[in-house]
């Protein structure tokens, strides 16, 4: 897991990128054919991939085990299914949480037969091994989300977040242009951001842009402005 003492942004155009043509693919750190070990993860945070999936295309069945896996839904619709028996449709501006534990399988389709679908799929390491398998999925609205630190996946499903078994904290943020919010790091926990939508500007010098992530050292405080209309998501790690 690895650590910081400083900031340290990981720009969209350095993150590896896959394109099989049904799938396009950006990866902030190592994952499949893609493999650089300056990036294999930040703490328990280990997968950010940012996925374009074409027309009634998708994943086929396939396993997972000891893993917590966040879909984040920004454009689109995700046929989801699983050998839980869960089938469900995952629309824009929806979260699911996917326990793998001690062993799951399951598929994931574009359900769309005109419009690709967006996504991050969000891997963090769960606190434990072993774990039943489980499934939540929830929307979390624009308004929900305005100018303001919306938790949405917490160990403890704060404030109607879902719940990961794991001391790991993720939030989101529609940020209005203009709007300045902060965030003070415990002396114990690491921050990532990773920017969804728009621009933003960090502690009124460095701008970002959509796809581009940021760590924090632990203790950390920091701000960020909406320099347009912004979508970020940021992670409080143990």
């Amino acid at each position: 897991m690895a650590q910081s003492t400083t900031i340290a942004v990981r720009k969209a155009e350095e993150r590896g990128h896959a394109n099989y043509g049904w799938l396009n693919s950006y990866h902030a750190f190592s994952f499949a054919n893609y493999y650089d070990p300056a990036h294999m993860g930040f703490r328990h945070l280990r997968v950010i991939n940012e996925d374009w999936i074409a027309p009634s295309r998708g994943f086929g069945a396939h396993p997972h085990r000891d893993m917590e896996i966040i879909t984040y839904l920004l454009a689109g619709t995700l046929e989801h299914q699983d050998s839980l028996g869960n089938r469900s449709i995952i629309r824009a501006g929806e979260v699911q949480r996917m326990t793998a534990g001690t062993g799951i399988t399951h598929s994931e389709y574009n359900y769309s037969s005109l419009d690709p679908v967006h996504l991050l799929q969000i891997w963090i390491l769960p606190g434990q091994k072993g774990l039943a398998p489980g499934y939540e999925q929830r929307l979390f609205s624009s308004d929900e989300k305005r100018d303001r630190w919306c938790p949405i996946v917490t160990p403890d499903n704060r404030d109607g977040s879902l719940k990961i078994h794991q001391a790991s904290e993720l939030y989101a943020s529609v940020l209005s242009a203009g709007q300045l919010l902060n965030y003070n790091l415990d002396v114990k926990r690491y921050g990532w951001l990773q920017v969804v939508r728009g621009e933003v500007k960090l502690n009124q010098s460095l701008s970002l842009t959509a796809g581009d992530g940021v760590s924090f050292p632990a203790g950390e405080s920091f701000a960020i402005a909406g320099e347009t209309e912004a979508e970020v998501l940021l992670f409080d790690l143990p």
